[in-house]
């Protein structure tokens, strides 16, 4: 007889599955309904999207055009401001150079002015009489004098200009290298795409920077730089043509300088030799000292160090003795011997140690000592080879130019008094 192998599951009946297909069709057209009303939603909102981001992108592309246009008029117009500077620049510098080489013009003519009236004032008797040449000889002085002040003037206010047209320039120039920048970047910024292969999210880009400035504030900077500029080129014009006034009428006045009695500036450079000679001294017995010193330094370091050594073995026989067993571990002489080393040793460390303090800080004072002396030598022989250097050119006075050589070369005037060169160590301690 056949059987089922299983036991029948549960039967629904006809209207139940008649219930269930139309729940299943119900929910099939529920679903179809609100993904239509998705996809719909979807499209209405990549239309939109697409839409506003390529007019957004299409603004930002034309504000930028817009914004390289603008920092491209001011670039141009710093170039012709930077051009314009640097003329001016180098027309104040020829004017410069010109007053100064009217200035130092003037030298031999009041040489030989002042010349005159001292060999004058060795007339005798009745010839020693204040006559015309005598009268117009002092007032050539007094105009040469008067001519030196207002050429130096000009050079100081010429250099002074130069100096305000530098820094002007240097703004200009300043503001220049930015809006390359500028440029160089929006120009790049402009060139982007979603094809650009540097491209990528980054942290915060909708930042405010440190430092950002307003639109105007931006135009202001470089307005007040251009206006700057041109103001410091007005005031250099007007002082080249003052200037060049000044060189003008001094160039029909007599030009020259006062001399240096050369008793005095012989009586200066003997001292200066007694000073140097005792400056050396100075030097070679603090060199003395400081070698003498090092090596007490080093006597005394390494009496330290033995002395630490001494210690050690004190210290090890104490600690070692400590393990002496039983009544074996007595305070005999030896213990109390070996503390008194101890202690004496300890005493004896803390007295080097001090006197190695003291001895390095005498040491370091030597060295500060040396470096004093040593920089007053070298002032010394400055000193003396300028004054030796003024004294061979006032040969000039009675040598043409063209003939005149140095009887000596100014620069091995002191030679034989080389400057010991500094130990190593010493300007660190100095």
């Amino acid at each position: 007889m056949a059987t089922l192998s299983v036991k029948p599951g549960q039967r629904f009946t006809v209207p139940d599955w008649h219930t269930n297909s139309h729940l299943i069709s119900a929910d099939a057209e529920r679903q179809r309904s609100a993904s239509h009303l998705v996809r719909q939603e979807a499209r209405a909102l990549r239309n939109e999207t697409n839409n506003q981001a390529k007019w957004d992108e299409h603004d930002n592309q034309t504000r930028l055009t817009e914004r390289i246009s603008s920092v491209n008029r001011w670039k141009e117009t710093l170039d012709k401001c930077l051009a314009d500077i640097d003329a001016e620049i180098d027309a104040l510098a020829k004017v410069k150079e010109a007053a100064e080489c009217a200035l130092q013009a003037k030298n031999l003519p009041l040489d030989v002015s002042i010349e005159c009236l001292t060999l004058r004032e060795s007339r005798r008797a009745i010839d020693l009489v204040r006559d015309p040449v005598g009268e117009e000889l002092r007032k050539e002085v007094k105009v040469i004098d008067k001519a030196k002040r207002e050429l130096q003037q000009r050079v100081r206010e010429a250099f002074e200009q130069l100096c305000l047209l530098q820094e002007a320039r240097q703004q200009l120039s300043c503001d220049h290298r930015c809006k390359m920048e500028a440029l160089e970047i929006d120009r790049m910024c402009l060139s982007l795409s979603v094809n650009s292969p540097n491209i990528s999210f980054k942290v915060n880009p909708t930042r405010v920077p440190d430092g950002s400035t307003a639109p105007d504030e931006w135009e202001r900077n470089s307005q007040c730089n251009k206006e700057h500029a041109e103001a410091e080129m007005k005031a250099s014009t007007e002082l080249r043509e003052a200037a060049l006034l000044t060189i003008a009428q001094t160039n029909n006045e007599l030009e020259a300088q006062r001399v240096a009695t050369e008793f005095a500036l012989r009586k200066r450079i003997r001292d200066l030799d007694r000073a140097y000679d005792e400056l050396k001294w100075q030097e070679q017995n603090t060199l003395e000292e400081i070698t003498e010193m090092e090596e007490d330094i080093r006597r005394l370091e390494e009496d330290l160090r033995r002395k630490m050594q001494d210690l050690k073995v004190a210290h090890t026989r104490l600690e070692t003795r400590t393990y002496r067993p039983n009544v074996e571990l007595c305070r005999d002489q030896v213990q109390y011997g070996l503390t008194d080393e101890v202690h004496q040793l300890e005493g004896t460390i803390r007295a080097l140690k001090q006197k190695l303090a003291e001895s390095q800080d005498a040491l370091d004072a030597l060295y500060r000592q040396l470096y004093c002396v040593q920089t007053d030598i070298g002032y010394k022989a400055n000193s003396l080879l300028l004054d030796n250097k003024c004294l061979d050119s006032r040969r000039r006075l009675v040598v043409p130019a063209e003939k005149f050589v140095p009887e000596l070369d100014t620069f091995n005037r002191t030679t034989n008094r080389a400057l010991s060169p500094p130990k190593s160590g010493q300007l660190e301690l100095a």
